[in-house]
C-alpha cells in the first residue's frame, strides 16, 4: 500500500499515464519516456518524500528513487496499465537529439538485467578469490557449479540482449531473442573452432563464403540484428494478409536476419567491436593515469545526468574482446570518494534527519548505489560533492598508473575489489586498485569533515553546562508512554536514541527549551532542535505519518529560528491523522544520546506541556 501510495503520486505529477511513452528502472531510477516533458511537474515531485531528485536528461524523465525503486516501479506500471507485452512507443517530433536517442536506446536495453549482471560478475570476483585463497579448486564440482551460474548470462548474452532489443526495437522479442540463440548456438561455435585449426575446411551459404566468429558474450552485433529483425517484421506484417502474417512474419525474419548476421552483419559488428575495444586502449594507453583521473572526477556528473549508460555497453565490449576492462576498476574511486563524504557528514553534522540520511547513504554507496549519498547528502552542501570528485581524480589517477583491470562486469562498488583479482592470481595491479580506491575514501573523508559544512554549531564545554541546561521539557500535554512501548521497531531499540514518547490530546508542538530550529521535514511531522547547550532533540509527531505528505501539518517556525520554551513550532489535526488510520504516539528522543552518561524521563502517567520531561547528564 505504501509503495501504491508513491506511486499515484509519481504518475499523477508525471501527466498521468496517458503522458507516458515507457518506463523502465536501472538500480534507483524510474525511466519515463513522455509524450510531453511539460505536463510533468518535477519540483511537486522534488518535494515528495518518497523520491530522492528528478533528473530529466538523455530524452528521459529520470525520477531517483532509491534501493526499492523495483516495487516502486511494478507499483507504478500496474496503476498505469503498462505490461511487459507492450512494446515501446516512440511518436513523431519526440526523437531528440542523437545523443539523447543513443542513451535512451542503451539504457532500455540494458536496464531490465542490469541487477542480474552485476551479480554475476560479483559471483564470479568471488570465486577467483576463493581460488586465490585456496579455498576452492578450479577441478572441483562446487567451483564448477558455482561458475556456471556465473558465466551463464555472459556466455548467452546475446540471448538476452535479442529479447531486451526486439522489446526496444518494437518487434517480437522472441523472434530476436532466438536470433541471439542462433548466435550462440553449439553448432556455431563447433563450426568457429573447427576454422580455427590449420585444416579447416571454409564454410558457404548458398554458394557465399562465411567467416564465422564467436559470437558468445558479444554485444553490437545482437543489437544490430534486432534491429534489422524488427525492421522486416514491421514491413512483413503490414504487407502480409492478416491469415499469414503470424507464422510468415517469424519465418521471414529468421530465415533472412540469421544469414544475414552471420555473413555480413555479425563480421562487420564484430570489426567494430574490434576497432572500439582497440581505440580505447589506444587511449587509455597514451596517459592511463589521466584517464583515471578524468573517470574518477566526472563519473558521479555523468550518473547525475543519467549520461553513464553511454560506457556501460563499452566496458561489456572490452571485457568479450580483450577478456579484461580497465574503465570499471577507475570508477572505484569515483564511488569511494562520495563515500568518504557521505560518512563525514554523518560524523559531523548535528542534524538529526541529515545524521539518519548520512548514514543510510554510505552503507549504500559502498554497494555500489551512490544516488541517495549525492542528492540526499553530498551535492546539497556542494563541498562535500566537490571533496568526493576531487577525491575521486587522485584515486583514479593511481588505479588508472597501476594499470588494474577486472575480469567481469558488475557496479563499482565494495566487491570490485575481487574482481580485480587475474586469472593468474593477485599482482600489484591489484593493489593499485585497493590503493587508489582507499586513498579516495580517506581524502574525501577527511575533506569533509574539516571544511565539508559551513556554519555548524559548535557545541558547548560540558563545564559551562548549568542545571538547567540539562533539562527537557514536554513539548505537548498528553499521556507518556515509555519508548520501548511505542508500536515502531526502530524508536522502540533505541536506535535514533533515548527518549520517551507522549500520546498527544491537543494539537500543537512547543519548545522545549531555549535553542534553534535544526532541521524540519518537508512534510512538516517531525522537527529536530538544538538546545543552546548542545542537546539534540528529535519530535516526531506520530507513527508513520510521513505518509500523509504534510496534509495535517502547519509549521510556525523554519530551520535555522530561534525559539524559546514554549515557542509554538508545529499544529496538528488530531482528528484527521487518527481518521487516516495513523498512531498518534510522538516519540521525544534526544539523538545525540550517546555524547551523555544518562538520559532519564520522569515517570507520571501524564504530562503538562511545559513541564520538566527529561533531564540528560554527562
Amino acid at each position: 500500500m505504501e509503495y501504491q501510495a508513491v506511486a499515484k503520486e509519481i504518475l499523477r505529477h508525471v501527466g498521468g499515464k496517458e503522458n507516458i511513452l515507457s518506463l523502465v528502472h536501472c538500480a534507483t531510477r524510474l525511466r519515463f519516456k513522455l509524450k510531453d516533458n511539460h505536463k510533468a511537474d518535477a519540483e511537486a515531485l522534488k518535494q515528495h518524500p518518497g523520491v530522492i531528485m528528478v533528473v530529466e536528461s538523455g530524452g528521459q524523465f529520470q525520477v531517483v528513487i532509491g534501493n526499492h525503486v523495483h516495487a516502486v516501479w511494478q507499483a507504478v506500471r500496474h496503476q498505469a496499465g503498462l505490461t511487459d507485452d507492450a512494446p515501446a512507443v516512440e511518436e513523431k517530433g519526440h526523437r531528440g537529439t542523437l545523443l539523447s536517442r543513443l542513451i535512451d536506446i542503451v539504457s532500455a536495453i540494458f536496464t531490465p538485467f542490469i541487477g542480474v549482471l552485476a551479480a554475476s560478475g560479483i559471483l564470479k570476483g568471488l570465486l577467483a578469490l576463493a581460488v586465490v585463497c585456496g579455498w576452492l579448486t578450479t577441478e572441483s564440482g562446487t567451483y564448477k557449479i558455482w561458475f556456471a551460474a556465473s558465466d551463464a548470462l555472459f556466455f548467452f548474452l546475446p540471448l538476452v540482449l535479442g529479447y531486451t532489443a526486439g522489446k526496444k526495437f518494437g518487434g517480437n522479442p522472441f523472434i530476436t531473442l532466438v536470433i541471439g540463440g542462433a548466435l550462440t548456438h553449439p553448432v556455431m561455435i563447433a563450426a568457429f573452432n573447427a576454422s580455427q585449426q590449420p585444416d579447416g575446411v571454409a564454410d558457404v551459404f548458398l554458394g557465399i563464403p562465411v567467416t564465422w566468429f564467436n559470437y558468445s558474450a558479444s554485444v553490437i552485433p545482437i543489437i544490430l540484428a534486432a534491429w534489422v529483425s524488427c525492421w522486416l517484421e514491421k514491413q512483413s506484417t503490414r504487407l502480409l494478409p492478416s491469415s499469414m502474417k503470424n507464422f510468415f512474419a517469424p519465418l521471414i525474419c529468421l530465415g533472412v536476419t540469421v544469414p544475414l548476421t552471420f555473413l555480413v552483419i555479425g563480421p562487420l559488428a564484430t570489426w567494430l567491436s574490434q576497432m572500439l575495444a582497440n581505440g580505447y586502449q589506444w587511449v587509455y594507453v597514451l596517459a592511463p593515469w589521466l584517464a583515471g583521473a578524468a573517470t574518477g572526477a566526472l563519473w558521479q556528473v555523468c550518473v547525475i545526468f543519467g549520461l553513464h549508460w553511454g560506457f556501460i555497453p563499452l566496458m561489456i565490449n572490452n571485457l568479450a574482446m580483450l577478456g579484461h576492462d580497465s574503465m570499471l576498476p577507475m570508477l572505484l574511486p569515483s564511488v569511494f570518494g562520495q563515500v568518504g563524504a557521505a560518512f563525514g557528514i554523518f560524523l559531523r553534522t548535528r542534524d538529526a534527519r541529515q545524521k539518519m540520511l548520512a548514514g543510510s547513504s554510505t552503507m549504500a554507496a559502498i554497494f555500489g548505489i551512490t544516488e541517495p549519498a549525492v542528492y540526499g547528502v553530498n551535492l546539497p552542501l556542494r563541498r562535500p560533492f566537490i571533496f568526493g570528485c576531487v577525491a575521486g581524480a587522485i584515486g583514479g589517477a593511481i588505479v588508472g598508473f597501476s594499470h588494474t583491470q577486472v575480469y567481469s562486469f558488475g557496479f563499482a562498488n565494495v566487491f570490485t575489489l575481487a574482481q580485480m583479482i587475474p586469472p593468474e592470481g593477485i599482482d600489484s595491479t591489484l593493489w593499485g586498485g585497493a590503493i587508489g580506491s582507499l586513498t579516495a575514501l580517506i581524502l574525501s573523508f577527511v575533506l569533509t569533515l574539516l571544511a565539508g559544512m559551513k556554519n555548524l554549531p559548535v557545541q558547548k564545554s560540558a563545564v559551562a553546562v548549568t542545571t538547567g541546561d540539562d533539562e527537557v521539557l514536554s513539548p505537548m500535554t498528553g499521556t507518556l508512554l515509555p519508548l520501548d512501548q511505542v508500536p515502531d521497531s526502530t524508536f522502540a531499540s533505541g536506535l535514533l536514541g533515548k527518549g520517551v514518547a507522549i500520546i498527544p490530546s491537543d494539537n500543537r508542538v512547543t519548545a522545549p527549551f531555549a535553542g534553534e530550529v535544526a532541521s524540519l521535514f518537508q512534510t512538516r511531522h517531525a522537527i529536530g532542535l538544538l538546545s543552546n547547550s548542545g542537546i539534540e532533540i528529535l519530535i516526531h509527531v506520530g507513527i508513520d505519518t510521513v505518509k500523509l505528505d504534510g496534509r495535517p501539518f502547519i509549521a510556525r517556525v523554519k530551520v535555522g529560528d530561534k525559539v524559546q520554551p514554549g515557542d509554538v513550532l508545529l499544529e496538528f489535526d488530531r482528528q484527521q491523522i487518527i481518521e487516516a488510520g495513523y498512531s498518534l504516539t510522538t516519540p521525544v528522543i534526544v539523538s545525540n544520546s550517546d555524547e551523555y552518561r544518562e538520559v532519564v524521563s520522569v515517570t507520571a502517567a501524564s504530562i503538562k506541556a511545559g513541564a520538566p520531561l527529561l533531564s540528560v547528564s554527562h
